[in-house]
């Protein structure tokens, strides 16, 4: 069966935590990496589902939710959001002396009590941004561009003109398909792109 995208409900939250786990490794799957399998998806999908549920979709077929996409329409408010409504919690279940420091769990931690912030040129131009992640199952079948086609319609429809994301330069499979969907670079860190596009 074709895979069908729907709108996020609150009993998919368990299933999209571990999605983002199994594909936390540059798009390969992330389990075994970190001795706290919810990090992950504290930090990339959990402040989207409480802060902005709207612009949450899935793809589901016939074994069940395998893919999401969430996003943010305007990032800078949406950071303040998560410093006010979500890192706090996540700070006093996640000291920083709960991992080491250079340890996998330790520097998502850090990223929990230090959260980057956006660069200023590209929320200028691309207020919106995104996460996507599909399991395997998923993956070449069209639910990426599906999905993605339902956030955009979304985000236009609450005034977005632009749109970001981030991606892992070893994740090359992920920076071709974004490139289709009309993505382009604007700006490069060590081990990542920022890529962008118009709404």
């Amino acid at each position: 069966m074709e895979a069908k995208i729907r709108a996020f409900r609150a009993d998919d939250e368990r299933t999209l935590y571990d999605i983002c786990l199994r594909t936390g490794a540059s798009g390969e799957d992330a389990t075994g990496m970190y001795r706290d399998p919810d990090l992950l998806g504290a930090i990339y999908v959990g402040p989207y589902l409480r802060l902005a549920p709207t612009l949450a979709f899935v793809g589901v077929d016939d074994e069940g939710v395998a893919g999401y996409v969430l996003g943010a329409a305007d990032t800078r408010p949406f950071e303040k959001a998560c410093e006010h409504e979500w890192w706090p919690m996540l700070r006093s279940s996640y000291p920083r002396s709960l991992f080491p420091p250079e340890s996998p769990d330790g520097k998502l931690v850090r990223m929990i009590h230090e959260p980057p912030a956006a660069d200023v040129d590209v929320v200028e131009r691309y207020p919106a941004h995104l996460h996507i992640d599909l399991l395997p199952r998923l993956q070449g079948r069209g639910c990426g561009r599906r999905l993605l086609e339902t956030l955009f319609d979304a985000l236009r429809a609450a005034g977005g003109k632009g749109v970001h994301l981030g991606v892992g330069l070893a994740n090359l499979r992920a920076i071709g398909f974004y490139e289709r969907m009309g993505f382009t670079v604007v700006r490069r860190h060590t081990g990542s792109l920022v890529m962008a596009r118009t709404l």
